[in-house]
């Protein structure tokens, strides 16, 4: 069993909007699993292309792809969200390891870490995400009889609503400490609803927590609507990603977070790739240049 039933079992969840940006995650993670030079494994991936109409006929295999890693989405972007997988698993398995055993992802789309990570033992795994989301999730790994590693709890929740009411309700205890992830998440948050997040992360993490999350720098995100991967998006899966992202100037969460006591670190994607031997590697007119994945830790009392 995958956990709670949900009444919604159909697709309406990712058929559109930024519902659908998770299938195409899924299907960058697909393709990422099938890849000699592998950085990351989902076997369910592929699973989740298949079931959607909107994304039935996407690749799932780089050889799909007539100029495979020339192409700036199936072989660049998605090469990218292989690398992000990569880095926030070993980010999550880390802080499981050194104590924490609450782990909470906000806006977690069609993340299957709870079935594909081997979790020690008394790990909780809470899934905040829009309804519709989570059903089609619970559709899909229901069919493959999916198992998961840890204690599974999706909660149903859009997180500009009171999403906080809702993870204390389903048991999160404060008290303990949680790693929390926000996964290509906060781009599509207004302000406001960005600076309530991170607080309320703060407020609800005890001490040896941990936060990884993904942001943006740019001022004007227009300035790079032509890279190779806002047009690629947009043509080959009409997905016009810089209409989904919210236009407001962005808070500054990892100096929030600072500011409330937290040790956190800052880095581009490049970094990782070098660490790691392979992933995308800046080039000009680039739309990753101003991406940013941010860790913090709360530290111990």
């Amino acid at each position: 069993m995958v956990g709670t039933a949900h009444q919604s079992a159909g697709v309406e969840g990712v058929e559109g909007g930024v519902g659908l940006t998770a299938l195409l995650v899924a299907a960058a993670r697909a393709i990422e699993t099938h890849r000699r030079d592998s950085l990351a494994q989902d076997v369910y991936a592929e699973h989740f292309v298949r079931a959607a109409p909107a994304s039935a006929g996407w690749p799932i295999h780089l050889q799909q792809v007539p100029d495979g890693d020339a192409d700036p989405l199936w072989g660049r972007f998605a090469r990218y969200f292989g690398l992000r997988t990569r880095v926030l698993d070993d980010f999550l398995l880390r802080s499981v390891h050194t104590g924490a055993r609450q782990v909470v992802l906000l806006g977690a789309g069609l993340d299957s870490r709870a079935f594909r990570l081997d979790w020690p033992p008394g790990c909780v795994i809470f899934e905040i995400d829009r309804e519709g989301v989570l059903a089609f999730k619970h559709k899909v790994l229901g069919g493959l009889s999916a198992t998961p590693k840890a204690a599974r709890v999706p909660i149903p929740i859009d997180l500009r609503a009171d999403w906080v009411q809702a993870l204390t309700g389903a048991g999160f205890d404060p008290a303990a400490p949680s790693v929390w992830l926000a996964e290509g998440l906060l781009f599509y948050l207004p302000n406001a609803a960005e600076t309530y997040l991170i607080d309320m992360v703060d407020r609800l993490s005890a001490g040896g927590s941990a936060l990884a999350f993904e942001v943006k720098l740019e001022k004007d995100l227009l300035e790079y609507r032509d890279s190779p991967i806002y047009t690629s998006t947009k043509n080959q899966i009409g997905i016009d990603l810089l209409d989904l992202f919210d236009g407001e100037s962005r808070p500054d969460s990892a100096g929030d977070l600072a500011d409330k006591g937290w040790s956190t670190s800052v880095h581009t994607p490049f970094d990782f790739t070098r660490q790691l031997g392979r992933g995308p590697l800046p080039e000009q007119n680039d739309a990753l240049a101003g991406n940013r994945w941010v860790f913090a830790n709360k530290p111990r009392p």
